[in-house]
């Protein structure tokens, strides 16, 4: 799960810049919407506008790695996404939600 007061915000549309390879902007959205090997990268919208982070794609290049390799993908243990959560939970009361 994206931490945004702990992570490098990036709209989607200018992550390509980001990314080894620099892939076309319409992959990075598939990769958004459908994923790859199962694995999506992780998104937040803000307004009107879809943002992804630097960490975010270097998990999503780690998962889709480790799943072509034949490994499992990483998982978070449960205390890692209570702990997302309740970080998710805190930003959204910052931002009065």
């Amino acid at each position: 799960m994206i931490e945004l007061s702990h992570e490098t915000a990036i709209a989607v549309n200018k992550s390509p810049a980001h990314i080894p390879g620099r892939p076309h902007v319409s992959t990075v959205w598939r990769w958004v919407l459908n994923g790859v090997r199962g694995v999506k990268l992780e998104t937040v919208v803000v307004g009107c506008q879809r943002f992804t982070t630097k960490e975010a794609i270097e998990r999503f290049i780690a998962a889709t790695t480790a799943k072509a390799n034949g490994e499992p993908a990483p998982i978070r243990t449960p205390r890692q996404r209570q702990k997302a959560v309740e970080a998710a939970e805190r930003e959204l009361a910052d931002a009065g939600i």
